[in-house]
């Protein structure tokens, strides 16, 4: 079958979106295509500068024998400023409060949509890092885990509270929670990680960073490396503050439960941050 360039151009950009990361040989998109290398080289040209004209991300060329195209999801500063204002106006009702300081999240982790732009905010911060897993704790942090790990295609590692019998051989530690000061434990399956894996650990709310710090330590148990931390919404402590090195989207300054109010700002996301340009990328 002879493709149209049209048909090429549509396929062959729903395929890089599809696979991020992933480096793609030109003889994989001639061969699919029944086209030659140039023509093909023409319709990547094209791709490139309608991802860059439109903020969606970058097409890295990587040259060589070994070599080809991969697309790196990114987001302009301009667009990430929308998603934390989305967050925020949607964690400035009063009927989020909840006990202790904390907000209901809930509705928002669930929303599909609202976590794809938060993934793809994170994955973009990160996409100059080599990254070969997300680590977060059950439950929450999961949806926003596996919405970076889809822009960075990369999988997601669970840590629980408890063991499960279906989890196989665990490595158990404790750890002591942030705000409450209580010592409390996390799981983990013995084949969740190989030695040597650089992980970016993510978490839906941090308040002093007790169970970012425990993740942390589990990572030490495994050989693994801290690759960076990717914080949702911070809260501002006046305390000892366990975790220093992270990012955050949206930064929750003060509740007051008696008048309902709420006050929220940008998280450090746009100081530690950034957009990327292609020079940035490790290939």
């Amino acid at each position: 079958m002879k493709w149209k360039r049209s048909e090429r151009l549509v396929d062959m950009t729903q395929f890089l979106m599809e696979h991020p990361h992933k480096l793609i040989p030109l003889t994989f998109f001639a061969s699919l295509y029944e086209s030659a290398k140039s023509s093909i080289s023409e319709d990547l040209t094209i791709v490139k500068e309608t991802f860059e004209e439109r903020g969606s991300g970058l097409l890295v060329t990587v040259p060589g024998a070994a070599g080809g195209v991969k697309f790196i999801p990114t987001m302009t500063d301009a667009d990430v400023k929308v998603v934390a204002e989305e967050l925020m106006e949607q964690l400035s009702k009063a009927e989020r409060l909840l006990p202790g300081g904390y907000l209901y999240m809930t509705d928002l982790l669930g929303s599909p949509a609202l976590m794809n732009k938060v993934g793809k905010v994170f994955a973009s911060a990160f996409a100059d890092e080599k990254i070969d897993a997300i680590m977060t704790v059950a439950t929450k942090g999961i949806p926003i885990a596996h919405a970076i790990a889809r822009h960075l295609n990369v999988p997601v590692v669970v840590v629980r509270r408890d063991s499960k019998v279906t989890e196989g051989p665990t490595v158990s530690i404790n750890y002591v929670s942030g705000s409450a000061r209580r010592i409390q434990t996390m799981v983990l399956s013995k084949r969740s990680m190989e030695k040597g894996q650089r992980v970016l650990i993510t978490d839906d709310f941090m308040k002093v960073g007790g169970t970012i710090n425990g993740m942390k330590s589990l990572l030490e148990e495994f050989n693994c490396e801290l690759a960076g931390i990717a914080v949702l919404v911070e809260a501002e402590h006046e305390g000892e503050q366990l975790v220093e090195d992270y990012l955050s989207l949206v930064k929750l300054h003060e509740v007051n439960e008696k008048s309902g109010t709420i006050a929220l700002t940008e998280g450090n996301y746009f100081v530690k941050g950034g957009s990327l340009d292609e020079s940035s990328i490790n290939n």
